[in-house]
């Protein structure tokens, strides 16, 4: 039933296919979409190419086009904003490059919706990435994606046990530890460490406000789990377009997230905050490791989840494990909202609906209810997700992903680390 819902929800959010598709040939038909444009015309020995391939990043957002046979391109962008404007080089006719190495630019606009943004090409021998050393890029790429995942997919996963509920509002948990972040590290000016930690304390207080205010009272009233279900994905509405009235539809940059890479291990390029993101990662995943396994309430949680009525017959209070589950849950969801911020990069008001499927199918995949399912889930989607690329269009790598779950259920249907339950 919930790899049902999944799918549902993958066709209603429409996670496959990249709002930013950029229209065929270079030329204005984006205007009905966009309202800033990046245009250019690539020629060499003032003779126009044809097909070379353009693509733009910035703030969230990614768009590719190619030019058309008078060698110019357009690609509309959603925010007057920096971006990133690159050429691929493999799309060049063979001998050409893009002289001094600038493939890449980095371009605003001025006064006007439109810049103008030139690549110059001479002679030269292309230097190309190897296959091995892509895929090492790749895979560090998805172990960074997937530990920030599995932060999100543990906390709904130990929600999930201990309650029964598919939390769909979690997304929204997630994008509120990103907002908190940018309200107090960037609008209120506070060191980043102590936004950090204040973000993450706030989103924990959302988790206990949530289960005090909502769920435990619905809970109390014997609500079946299909309309909390429901419940949970109008509040999910409810709190992200909330977060839209207030910090608006755009989407703003966390301080350092535009640090350039710095750290060369062999072909792989890191930037401190990509280091700095997966320690934190790994840390923080053995410390609730540690909780789960060594500590009074941790082994009290899987008493919950594995048999909440034995559990309470055993004098386990299992409204405060709940409670205490909701908190870490929230405290969790923020620190991978602030991470996902930084990965991206880019804060707005929907970054975690973006990844909502994917924590879900890391949880599903894993196996329903068991945290270090979660875990291992994680670390599949986002390894699966990033490596894909060298296969798959990048607008196809969260379809993949999916049809990966798909078929690992198929297999067994109660997930990588689940266990199999009789039915009747």
């Amino acid at each position: 039933m919930l790899l049902g819902l999944l799918l549902s929800a993958l066709t209603l959010s429409g996670i496959a296919a990249s709002p930013a598709m950029a229209d065929e040939g270079g030329t204005d038909g984006q205007a009905e979409e966009f309202e800033y444009f990046f245009s250019g015309n690539v020629k060499y020995n003032d003779e126009p190419l044809e097909g070379v391939s353009i693509s733009v990043s910035g703030g969230g957002f990614e768009a590719e086009t190619e030019t058309d046979e008078n060698g110019q391109w357009t690609l509309g962008v959603p925010e007057k904003e920096a971006y990133e404007l690159t050429l691929d080089e493999d799309t060049l006719p063979e001998g050409v490059i893009v002289e001094d190495g600038q493939s890449t630019i980095e371009a605003e606009f001025g006064l006007t919706n439109r810049k103008a943004v030139n690549f110059f090409l001479g002679e030269g021998q292309r230097v190309t990435t190897d296959y091995g050393a892509q895929v090492l890029i790749r895979v560090v790429n998805g172990l960074n994606f997937g530990l920030l995942l599995a932060l999100a997919a543990i906390g709904l996963s130990l929600i999930f046990g201990t309650t029964g509920l598919s939390n769909f509002a979690h997304a929204e948990m997630i994008t509120f530890g990103a907002l908190m972040m940018l309200t107090f590290s960037t609008t209120l000016a506070f060191p980043v460490w102590l936004a950090i930690i204040i973000a993450i304390a706030l989103s924990g207080g959302l988790g206990w406000a949530l289960d005090a205010g909502l769920w435990k009272p619905l809970r109390k009233r014997g609500v079946a789990l299909i309309p909390l279900m429901i419940v949970s994905i109008g509040l999910s509405l409810a709190l992200r377009y909330t977060f839209q009235f207030f910090y608006g539809g755009g989407t703003r940059q966390l301080p350092g997230a535009t640090i350039p890479s710095e750290i060369r291990l062999g072909p792989i390029l890191l930037s401190w905050i990509d280091v700095v993101s997966m320690a934190t990662s790994v840390v923080v995943l053995l410390a609730v490791a540690f909780f789960l396994l060594r500590t009074r309430i941790g082994k009290a949680t899987r008493a919950v989840s594995d048999n909440a009525p034995l559990a309470a017959a055993s004098g386990i209070d299992v409204d405060r494990v709940i409670r205490i589950v909701w908190i870490l849950g929230g405290a969790l969801a923020g620190l991978a909202g602030i991470l996902w911020a930084y990965f991206r990069p880019g804060v707005s008001w929907d970054m975690g609906f973006q990844i909502l499927l994917l924590v879900f199918a890391a949880v599903t995949l894993g196996g329903l209810g068991t945290a270090f399912g979660a875990l291992v889930g994680s670390l599949i989607v986002g390894l699966f997700i990033e490596v894909s690329t060298l296969w798959l269009p990048s607008d196809m790598k969260y379809v993949g992903a999916l049809l990966v779950l798909i078929l690992v259920l198929l297999f067994r249907p109660q997930g990588i680390l689940g266990r199999r339950e009789r039915i009747g």
